[in-house]
C-alpha cells in the first residue's frame, strides 16, 4: 500500500477489515469453551486454531507448542503471574507494527511496571470522572441531539464514531478539525490488521501497518512539538507526559509520542465493540430497557454484566517463562498458553446460572478487561464513556426500541465480538 493510499484511508473501512480478520469460522466459541470445561480443563494443541483467527503471536502461534486453559480459577493464575507467564513474545507478532515491538502490551518485568506507573495517574477514576462532563457534551452535542428528529438510526454508526472523538480529545489532540481524529483511528486499526493468520497475506498487510504507524507517528510528533512550544500546559495525556519526570528525567519528544501512539489501537474500537454488544443486550433481554430507563443506577451493572456474558476480547495469550503443570499435564518452557476468558467468565463453579444474562447477579471480578497487571489501562475511561452514551440515547431517544424492518442485532466473532448493526426506532 502506497503512502498516499495509507493517508487516504477511511475509518469505516479499516473498521470492517480487523472485524472481517477477527470473526473467524463461524464455529460457536462459548460451546466450544463449555464442552472443555466439562471435559477437560486443559487443551495440549492450538484450541484457539479452529476459531481461524489470529493471536498477538502472530505467525510464532504455529511454531511453538500451545496449551488453553478454560476455568475461572486457571485463567485468573496465568493472568495475574506476569513473571510465569510473559507478554514480550508480542513483539515478535503484533508488535511489529511498533517498529520493534515498544507496546505496552508486549512488556514485562521492570520495563512494564515503569511505564504502567507513568501512565497510569491519567487513567484512574479520579482523573477520569473530571471528564464527565466533557464526554457527556460531545455525546449530546456533537452526535445524538443532531439525530433526534430522524426518529431511526444504526447506533453503530454512532458508537464508531464518539469513542474516538472523546479519546483523542482528552489525549489532547487538537479539536478545531474533528475529521483528523478519524484518520488517526484508521491508522490505528490498521496497524491491528497487521496480525495475520494467513502467510500469503503476512507481508502485505504488515507493510500497510508499519506504513500507517509512521503516518500516526509523524502526525502525533507535530501535535507533540507545537504543545512542548507553547509551554506544556493542560491536564490531558499529552501535556501530562511533556511535565512529569520519568526515571529521573523529563520525556524526550520520541518517548511522548511512542507511548501515546501505542495506546491509540485500542483507544476507540474496544468501546465501540462493547457498546454493540450492551446495546444489544439492554434491547434484547425483556423488560430490561424499561427496568434501565427507570433507575440509571442499573447502568454500571448493565456494563459490567455485558462485559463478564459477552467479552470483546474472549482470550488471552502468554508465554510460558518456565516449566509448570496444570491437572498433571506438563507445560514446558517457551509453550504458550491460551487463557479463554470468554470460558473463565461462565465458569459454573463461580457464577450461578452463567449462560443467563443476569445484571443483578452478585458481581464478581471477571475478565472482560483482562487481569493482573496487563488489566487495560483505559478500562475506567471506557467504562465512563459506556455510561454517558447509554444515558444519553434513553433521555433523547424517547421509547427507543429495535427496529422491526431492520434485521435484529447479532453478537459473533471469535474474538472482538461485536453486533455489526443496530438498528432502532424512537417516538
Amino acid at each position: 500500500m502506497s503512502e498516499s493510499t495509507v493517508q487516504d484511508m477511511k475509518l469505516e473501512t479499516a473498521y470492517s477489515a480487523v472485524s472481517d480478520l477477527y470473526k473467524g469460522t463461524g464455529i460457536d466459541i462459548h460451546k466450544a469453551c463449555r464442552e472443555m470445561r466439562q471435559k477437560s480443563p486443559i487443551y495440549e494443541g492450538d484450541f484457539i486454531k479452529q476459531f481461524g483467527v489470529p493471536t498477538n503471536a502472530g505467525m510464532e502461534q504455529s511454531a511453538r507448542k500451545n496449551f488453553a486453559v478454560f476455568r475461572y480459577a486457571d485463567v485468573m493464575a496465568v493472568l495475574r503471574d506476569a513473571s510465569t507467564y510473559t507478554s514480550g513474545f508480542i513483539a515478535k507478532g503484533f508488535g511489529k507494527a511498533f517498529d520493534g515491538g515498544l507496546t505496552i502490551l508486549a512488556m514485562d518485568g521492570e520495563q512494564h511496571k515503569s511505564v504502567r506507573t507513568l501512565l497510569q495517574p491519567a487513567f484512574m477514576p479520579a482523573t477520569v470522572n473530571k471528564w464527565r462532563e466533557r464526554m457527556d457534551e460531545i455525546i449530546r452535542h456533537d452526535y445524538l441531539e443532531k439525530m433526534v428528529s430522524d426518529r431511526k438510526a444504526n447506533l453503530m454508526d454512532f458508537a464508531l464514531s464518539f469513542p474516538i472523538r472523546i479519546m483523542y480529545t482528552l489525549m489532547g489532540f487538537p479539536e478545531d478539525n474533528p475529521e483528523k481524529f478519524r484518520s488517526y483511528a484508521a491508522w490505528a486499526l490498521a496497524m491491528v490488521g497487521g496480525n495475520q493468520i494467513d502467510p500469503k497475506k503476512e507481508q502485505d498487510a504488515m507493510k500497510t501497518a508499519l506504513d500507517a504507524g509512521k503516518a500516526l507517528y509523524d502526525s502525533i510528533m507535530e501535535i507533540v512539538v507545537t504543545r512542548r512550544a507553547a509551554g506544556s500546559e493542560g491536564d490531558d495525556l499529552i501535556g501530562r507526559l511533556l511535565r512529569c519526570e520519568h526515571e529521573g528525567r523529563v520525556l524526550n519528544d520520541h518517548e511522548v509520542v511512542t507511548f501515546c501512539r501505542m495506546l491509540l489501537p485500542a483507544a476507540g474500537e474496544t468501546t465501540t465493540r462493547t457498546l454493540s454488544v450492551v446495546l444489544t443486550l439492554l434491547f434484547e433481554t425483556p423488560g430490561l430497557i424499561e427496568e434501565v430507563r427507570a433507575d440509571r443506577s442499573l447502568v454500571a451493572k448493565l456494563i459490567d454484566e455485558s462485559v463478564r456474558y459477552e467479552p470483546i476480547a474472549t482470550f488471552k495469550v502468554r508465554e510460558v517463562a518456565k516449566d509448570v503443570e496444570f491437572y498433571g499435564v506438563k507445560v514446558p518452557k517457551g509453550s504458550f498458553i491460551q487463557c479463554m476468558v470468554t470460558s473463565a467468565n461462565r465458569d459454573e463453579d463461580v457464577f450461578e446460572n452463567p449462560e443467563t444474562f443476569d445484571i443483578h447477579r452478585k458481581q464478581k471480578p471477571s475478565f472482560g478487561f483482562g487481569f493482573g497487571p496487563h488489566m487495560c489501562i483505559g478500562q475506567f475511561v471506557a467504562k465512563l464513556e459506556l455510561n454517558c452514551a447509554i444515558n444519553a440515547i434513553l433521555d433523547l431517544f424517547p421509547n427507543v426500541r429495535l427496529d422491526p424492518s431492520m434485521p435484529k442485532p447479532v453478537i459473533e466473532g471469535a474474538q472482538l465480538r461485536e453486533a455489526h448493526e443496530v438498528h432502532v426506532i424512537w417516538d
